[in-house]
């Protein structure tokens, strides 16, 4: 049996496995993520051998296309979304791609194999990127850094952190530089350190060549008798990398605001952040003609997603805001 379906196995995985080990049956599910690259085979075989400290991707070759594009040519999502659905890379709704849902679901079975833990979709926090503005990448340009949808999973001493979100990170990272409908992963390990695996992650041919893969390596199972009977699922929950909260989880964070400008904003703000500890760091304002829809950007110093949950919540109510802020991490562990 041979599958590219990263929904009903991120759902239902351990369980397909459990019925296919017996009753005998070969299952292959390499296409399942990032279907031009075999991560799979890397994180079961090539580096299994290696203990995962951290893992990041970008899994969503329809969002690092909106992203990336959105980048080079200062347009709003909603256009570069039609363009993408013109050209095949967004489905109708594409609501399971720019909200998250198919990048989550296949940093479950990523995670699952990186760090021998049993995974579900609700362990993964998750955002979308549909209030990611051309703006935001003007700031983020100032700031040395660029956006991705990053999926990423690391080990803290409190346990595994598992998320699918917007961020911020450095242009000098690697997965800065991937560029349009292709995928990346970046894993880390403790003894082996940084491998990078790079390629096409959806799309006809690719996915086609991962399932041919797997077709000639169920066959040849089945040809010499030695099915490969041990599920990637094959483990409960171990504690050291029991998935934790992402609220636990400390960075730096950029905040985007647009408000009525008024005297005393910047006052009220930084009075909200030094409440809940939050140290600023810069305020950052590009000229603007706007004084009724007036965007400016605050980076703050490494604090707590909870603490910046709470100040952001705090900041919504405020009557000068345009909108909630939207904050978005730095991740500069890449």
């Amino acid at each position: 049996m041979v599958t590219a379906n990263k929904e009903i196995m991120a759902a239902c995985g351990p369980e397909i496995w459990d019925r296919a080990i017996r009753a005998g049956i070969n299952l292959a599910m390499e296409a399942s993520v990032c279907g031009g690259i075999p991560i799979h085979a890397v994180l079961r075989g090539g580096i299994s051998g290696d203990r995962v400290t951290a893992l990041y991707g970008i899994l969503n070759g329809t969002c690092n296309y909106i992203l990336t594009e959105m980048e080079k040519r200062s347009e709003p999502l909603a256009t570069i979304l039609a363009e993408a659905q013109s050209l095949g890379y967004a489905e109708a709704d594409p609501s399971a791609d720019i909200d998250g849902f198919d990048a989550r679901s296949k940093l479950v079975l990523l995670a699952a194999l990186a760090f021998g833990e049993k995974i579900t979709a609700s362990d993964i926090f998750m955002e979308g990127i549909r209030r990611i503005t051309p703006l935001d990448f003007q700031y983020a340009e100032h700031l040395k850094h660029t956006i991705r949808l990053v999926c990423g999973a690391r080990t803290t001493p409190d346990g595994l952190v598992l998320f699918v979100r917007p961020a911020l990170i450095p242009v000098s990272t690697i997965l800065a530089s991937v560029q349009g409908a292709y995928n990346a992963v970046w894993v880390k390990g403790h003894f082996g350190e940084d491998t990078f695996y790079y390629g096409w992650g959806a799309g006809a041919l690719p996915t086609g060549v991962a399932v041919v893969s797997d077709l000639m390596r169920v066959a040849r199972e089945i040809r010499s008798g030695s099915p490969e009977r041990v599920s990637p699922f094959a483990h409960e929950r171990l504690g050291e990398n029991k998935p934790v909260p992402i609220t636990v989880q400390k960075r730096a964070y950029y905040l985007r605001f647009r408000v009525e400008d008024r005297p005393g904003i910047i006052a009220k703000l930084a009075g909200i952040l030094a409440s809940k500890n939050i140290s600023l760091e810069a305020v950052l304002q590009a000229p603007c003609d706007t004084k009724d829809d007036l965007p400016f950007v605050i980076t703050v110093e490494p604090t707590s997603e909870q603490s910046i949950r709470e100040a952001v919540d705090e900041m919504s109510q405020l009557d000068f805001m345009r909108e909630a802020p939207l904050a978005l991490p730095m991740e500069t562990a890449l």
